[in-house]
C-alpha cells in the first residue's frame, strides 16, 4: 500500500527513513504549530498541507501501559500509549524496567531501536 499523498508527498516512507538515519522526527503544521503523529499528508483537524518536519525533543509521560506475558522462558514487554511532549500519542514499549514495573505518568525518553531489522522508537525511563 503507497502512501502517497498530496503532490507526490510520502510522509510514512520519509518517517522511516529519518528512523534509519537514526533520527526521530515528527510532522509539524506552519500554521497551527501543532505536532502530529501517526505522519499523514494533513493536519487532522484543519486540514492544513504546510506541514514540515521536526526533530522530537524524546521526552515523554507513559498515559497507559499494559504487561504482556509470554509463554516461558519469554519475558513479559510492555505496550504502552505515551504522551510526547510535543503533544501527540503515540503507542510504543518501555524497556529498561520489568513490563510490570511500567507506570502510568512515568517520565520516559525515547530511544531507535532495531526489531527485526527495521528501526523502531521505544522509550526507557528517563
Amino acid at each position: 500500500m503507497s502512501d502517497e499523498g498530496l503532490s507526490g508527498v510520502k510522509p510514512e516512507s520519509e518517517y522511516k527513513a529519518f528512523l534509519a538515519e537514526g533520527r526521530f522526527m515528527l510532522l509539524r503544521s506552519r500554521s497551527s504549530g501543532r505536532f502530529m503523529f501517526y505522519p499523514r499528508v494533513a493536519e487532522p483537524r484543519t486540514g492544513a498541507t504546510d506541514l514540515e518536519w521536526v526533530k522530537a525533543s524524546g521526552r515523554g509521560t507513559v498515559y497507559s501501559a499494559t504487561a504482556i506475558n509470554q509463554r516461558p522462558p519469554a519475558e513479559a514487554y510492555s505496550v504502552a500509549l505515551i504522551d510526547l511532549e510535543e503533544g501527540p500519542r503515540m503507542m510504543s514499549r518501555v524497556e529498561g524496567v520489568p513490563a510490570e514495573d511500567v507506570r502510568i505518568g512515568m517520565a520516559v525518553t525515547a530511544r531507535i531501536a532495531d526489531e527485526d531489522g527495521a528501526p523502531v522508537v521505544v522509550f526507557d525511563p528517563a
